[in-house]
């Protein structure tokens, strides 16, 4: 179940995941969320999910890791 998960997780944008850990909650706390309000709200949350999954994506190409002048 864990490979299932990772694998998700890796291909799904992975927004749970760093949310969890940029605030220190589990991601399955923060998936629920997602879908609860989702139901309640009209898919508003997905909404943001998907704003959250871009920025994501585009910040990692604006702000890449740079590499050590010793590293090739």
């Amino acid at each position: 179940m864990e490979k299932i998960k990772y694998y998700v997780e890796k291909n799904v944008f992975g927004v749970c995941s760093y949310l969890g850990e940029r605030f220190g909650i589990s991601s399955n706390i923060i998936r629920m969320y997602f879908i609860y309000t989702s139901f309640i709200t009209a898919a508003s949350p997905v909404l943001l999910y998907l704003i959250l999954a871009f920025w994501l994506n585009i910040k990692k190409y604006i702000n890449p890791k740079r590499k050590s002048t010793w590293e090739l």
